[in-house]
């Protein structure tokens, strides 16, 4: 029999209601969701967790008990009937709270009360918890203290649940992740559908490049069984949902897709795979793309250098190859040259060089390698280190 895989020893892969739809989730939404994500190829592809976020619960309070209770109107079957029918489909079901008396939508949240709706969630057979952080106390200290609560709730419920920490990173979880139980871990703000910053805020409409520059001060900390989570994927979400920002071009979204990979950071889809169209199947079911992103070894890519606008990060994989992403964060194309010795390795004997997202072995790597990178776009390449 085969050695199970411990929980997130690689980083967890799904979809995540809020990005698309907000508080407008219902169970036929879910059901249809998860039959898409089999029927599309995107569970083969890896993509297992169905996560239900915010809004799922009546909004007034608990039950007599102090139960925390669904919504019936939007499930009329409660969440039990949904669990089952999503792990019938071979996937995994995820739910949402807060560290706090309220959610950040204004709904019941789960301090005080983390070993009953611990206990509640494992008895309906949750998989996973996004643990929000809005409405509780600014400190760090109060941060660590809420989240080992539910972290040793989770823990006596004998059930395997991964524990996703959505802290935004303004009390550096990165440090203390690991400590409380978690599994992974926000280290920055709600990522939109844009290139730069919607707002100032530094919690809320960011752009994908400042979510980049965020991960890079981090890789350190990411890891089998804790990971650096760049927050949820914006990618086919064309300037649709709950956190638009008008839409990213296509490079940007391919940018954003290989960036997340080098950084494994966690890949949870964010728009409505119910009506997948090619282009963005092309980005989120790329296999060799996705390969670096679930590289057993586990370890995120680093930035080595800086040229002007451009930038370049290596990833080492678990086959002795390296991952290197040839990024241009600015307005203008530019031509990369990157020589053997600056991204660590030998120029002799020549090495093949992959490019990911064309599938196909593009050159010989001798001393170094040469690419136009055009505005805000990623050269994904696998490199043989022999």
């Amino acid at each position: 029999m085969a050695e199970k895989k411990p929980l997130a020893a690689t980083p967890p892969m799904g979809w995540n209601s809020w990005n698309m739809f907000g508080s407008n989730l219902n169970e036929e939404l879910i059901r249809e969701t998860a039959d898409a994500i089999v029927s599309t190829g995107l569970r083969e592809c890896g993509y297992e967790y169905v996560v239900i976020d915010d809004c799922w619960t009546v909004k007034d309070g608990r039950d007599p008990h102090g139960n925390l209770v669904p919504d019936p109107r939007k499930f009329p079957n409660g969440i039990k009937a949904l669990a089952d029918y999503v792990h019938g489909l071979g996937l995994k079901i995820g739910i949402y709270s807060d560290a706090a008396d309220r959610t950040c939508a204004g709904y019941p949240g789960s301090y005080g009360f983390e070993e009953q709706d611990a206990a509640l969630w494992a008895s309906w057979g949750i998989d996973f918890l996004k643990y929000d952080y809005c409405n509780a106390p600014e400190d760090q200290e109060s941060a660590i203290n809420r989240y080992t609560r539910m972290g040793e709730a989770l823990r006596k419920t004998g059930r395997e649940i991964l524990y996703s920490l959505c802290e935004w990173g303004g009390r550096n979880p990165h440090l203390w992740g690991r400590s409380v139980g978690g599994h992974m871990w926000r280290v920055s703000g709600d990522v939109f559908d844009s290139w730069v910053n919607i707002w100032k805020d530094t919690y809320y409409g960011i752009g994908v490049d400042v979510s980049l520059e965020i991960g890079a001060q981090l890789a350190e900390y990411g890891g089998v069984g804790g990971w650096n989570d760049l927050d949820m994927l914006v990618v086919g979400l064309k300037g649709k949902g709950q956190v638009s920002g008008g839409g990213l071009s296509f490079l940007e979204y391919q940018t954003h897709m290989s960036m997340w990979c080098m950084a494994c950071s966690p890949l949870m889809i964010g728009c409505d795979v119910r009506y997948l169209d090619q282009e963005t199947a092309s980005l989120l079911m790329n296999r060799e793309v996705l390969a670096v992103d679930q590289d057993p070894l586990g370890i995120p890519a680093k930035r080595l250098l800086k040229r002007g606008d451009c930038e370049v990060w290596k990833k080492p994989l678990s086959d002795g190859a390296v991952a290197v992403a040839l990024l241009n964060r600015g307005s203008s194309g530019a031509d990369l040259t990157v020589n053997a010795g600056e991204i660590g390795l030998l120029d002799d004997p020549p090495k093949l060089v992959r490019d990911l997202w064309a599938q196909q072995d593009v050159a010989e790597f001798t001393k170094e390698i040469s690419r136009r990178v055009q505005p805000h776009e990623t050269k994904l390449l696998k490199i043989d280190s022999t």
